[in-house]
């Protein structure tokens, strides 16, 4: 625009001076008369028109060049028009894409909201799946190394129809040494400890066994409201009449345990079937598979401890800190004693179609009825406390009239009749208490033991008799003690030390007559009457005829009834491995065991021969006092299944 301004002034500025040169009214041609004069002027002239014109031939040309420069100045000019008519367009069009972004953008606003608070919900969706996250890495984790575990270890338990089965077991390998040899496995007859005239307490024994190896099965289940349970418990220490050690070691497996019981919610509990007593102690409350067991080798455990394993009816109430209960257990009575007259009979050999042993001397018990136990429990926080008490009930058959009456009764024709038989029934019982205390945070444990009564003999370690007979066949409980003192630390948890201190005592009961020669004639048991004068002499072998002889010389003249037998014993459980793959462990135990005989003065007649009381008295020499002692040594090595 500034240069077609610029073109355009200068068009007027050279138009506007060309007219100003040039007369409006001027005649182009010169005067006649002033022709001469002129030529100087016409050459002047001539040669100012010829400036002129060249200036007119530039001003053309310059007019053609701004013409030309117009023209392209339009020709721009045109194409500036355009471009601003397209410009305008793409304004309008942008205005109109601004009109619809702008509409765009307040939806999109809305949007934001929207998105704002999707994203909230997001965010807390997000912060609960990296919690999520974490837990779950957390299970997976945990899940992988139980399926781990589960995958090394297997199933603890075997589901069956709605019932877990838990199989258990452990094997063992042991040797039993003793200086004083019992012809016994590692189980001790402990009443059996010979004395120094039994020949076969001169010759040392050492046993290996592996016979107490145990099986175990645990069924559980729930009933109702109530937690059943069913336990079974065998091991090798069962011996049939074709049972031997030699080459086949052939020994039978045997029933420890085989009870159920039922468990409610409120505590009540009631079980039965062949299981402890309730005499033996409980580590906590009265239920089974609570017993607290001594850590001896030794099946027979320990000489004092309470205990029994016989058919058992059992109640019980458990509380928190605080139980009790009662049970029906079967028994079975242990006589000891001499010089009985054939007046009477208490036990019967076993029927073997009855599936009794036959072949046991000792006969079977025919109870009137069963024993009753009662038990308080008390767990108070430090400690664990019991309270027992027992009644039996005893019977035999008695024949006044029977062979080698000292006196007969009246009424009795003869010394061999059944004339005036009857049952004779007598009761006995007892009571005992233990308590249980840790020290040093359980790091060693301190327990105490003590029972007494009559007629309990059978309910310790030892096994002293139960009852006598008097001459008349009439039955006489035993009065007995027992006791235990218990030492057990556990001063890691791969190992266990332990110490017992046990002993276990029965009283004399004995009945003296005077036969019909005058002399004293003693029946019962630890009589002073008694002839103990053979028990420090040995005797030879006994022999049939001229066959081989096979069993060591017995006692000749030593009633030797037993007045208390003291057991002292040390030892340890050391854990190589425990763990998911069971358990294996060995131990080391010894124990010192004495026996002590009641005293006698040997004053006694030997027997009696048909219907005459023998006349001579037994041999004198003082009283005589038999003592026995036995070192003992075990070892075992055991593993146990997981």
């Amino acid at each position: 625009m500034k240069k077609l301004a610029a073109l355009t002034l200068s068009m007027f500025l050279v138009s506007g001076t060309a007219f100003a040169d040039t007369p409006k009214d001027a005649d182009a041609q010169p005067a006649k008369g002033a022709q001469p004069a002129k030529s100087k002027a016409a050459k002047k002239a001539e040669s100012s028109n010829a400036a002129i014109a060249a200036q007119l031939e530039e001003l053309r040309q310059t007019m053609q060049s701004q013409q030309e420069q117009l023209q392209m100045l339009k020709e721009e000019l045109a194409k500036r028009d355009r471009q601003i008519d397209e410009a305008r367009e793409a304004a309008a069009a942008a205005n109109a894409r601004a009109a619809e972004a702008s509409t765009k953008a307040a939806e999109a606003v809305n949007t934001t909201a929207e998105v704002k608070s999707t994203a909230v919900s997001l965010n807390s969706t997000v912060s609960d799946l990296k919690a999520s996250n974490e837990a779950l890495k957390t299970t997976v984790a945990t899940e992988q190394a139980a399926a781990q575990k589960a995958e090394e270890t297997g199933p603890s338990t075997i589901k069956f129809k709605g019932v877990n089965l838990t199989p258990m077991a452990w094997i063992e390998a042991a040797t039993v040494s003793r200086t004083r040899a019992t012809s016994a496995d590692i189980n001790t007859p402990f009443t059996g400890i010979p004395y120094p005239g039994q020949a076969i307490g001169k010759v040392t024994e050492n046993n290996f066994t592996a016979r107490q190896s145990r099986l175990m099965l645990l069924a559980d289940t729930k009933i109702g409201s109530a937690k059943v349970n069913m336990y079974y418990e065998g091991d090798f220490l069962g011996a049939g009449v074709t049972s031997n050690n030699r080459q086949s070691n052939s020994y039978v497996f045997r029933q420890r345990q085989l009870w159920v019981n039922a468990k409610f919610d409120s505590g009540f509990y009631v079980s039965a079937g062949q299981m402890w007593s309730l005499v033996t102690e409980s580590k906590k409350g009265i239920e089974n598979r609570q017993e607290a067991f001594p850590l001896m080798v030794d099946p027979q455990y320990i000489v004092g401890w309470a205990w029994q394993r016989a058919y058992q009816f059992r109640v019980a109430q458990n509380w928190d800190k605080f139980a009790v209960g009662f049970s029906i257990e079967g028994p079975q009575t242990t006589i000891g004693g001499r010089n009985f007259n054939n007046n009477f009979f208490i036990n019967a050999p076993g029927a073997g179609g009855g599936l009794y042993n036959f072949v046991d001397t000792s006969g079977y018990s025919l109870n009137r009825a069963p024993d009753f136990l009662f038990k308080v429990a008390a767990d108070p926080g430090w400690g664990h406390y019991e309270v027992v008490g027992i009644l039996s009930s005893f019977r035999n058959r008695v024949y006044p009239c029977g062979a080698l009456s000292i006196a007969l009764p009246a009424g009795c024709a003869t010394n061999a009749s059944v004339t005036g038989a009857f049952n004779d029934s007598r009761l006995g019982g007892g009571a005992g208490a233990t308590a249980r205390l840790p020290l040093f945070a359980k790091k060693l444990e301190l327990a105490l033991h003590a029972q007494g009564g009559d007629g309990i003999g059978r309910y310790s370690s030892a096994q002293l008799p139960d009852l006598t007979a008097r001459p008349d066949g009439t039955l006489a409980p035993i009065h007995s003690y027992a006791w235990l003192g218990t030492l057990e630390a556990h001063p890691n948890p791969k190992v266990d030390v332990f110490s017992y201190f046990g002993g276990e005592y029965a009283a004399r009961t004995s009945f003296v007559l005077t036969n019909t020669a005058g002399n004293p004639f003693a029946v019962g048991y630890g009589s002073p009457l008694f002839n103990n004068s053979g028990c420090n002499t040995e005797t030879p072998p006994a022999a049939s005829g001229t066959s081989t002889p096979t069993a060591p010389g017995a006692l000749a003249g030593c009633a030797g009834d037993i007045h208390h037998i003291v057991e002292g014993t040390l030892g340890f459980w050391h854990k190589i491995y425990n763990g998911p793959k069971g358990r294996v462990q060995w131990g080391l135990t010894y124990s010192y065991i004495t026996k002590y005989g009641w005293s006698s003065n040997n004053t006694n007649p030997a027997a009696f021969s048909g219907t005459a009381a023998q006349t001579a008295p037994g041999a004198g020499g003082g009283s005589v006092r038999p003592h026995a002692v036995d070192n003992m040594v075990w070892t075992s090595f055991r593993y146990y299944l997981p």
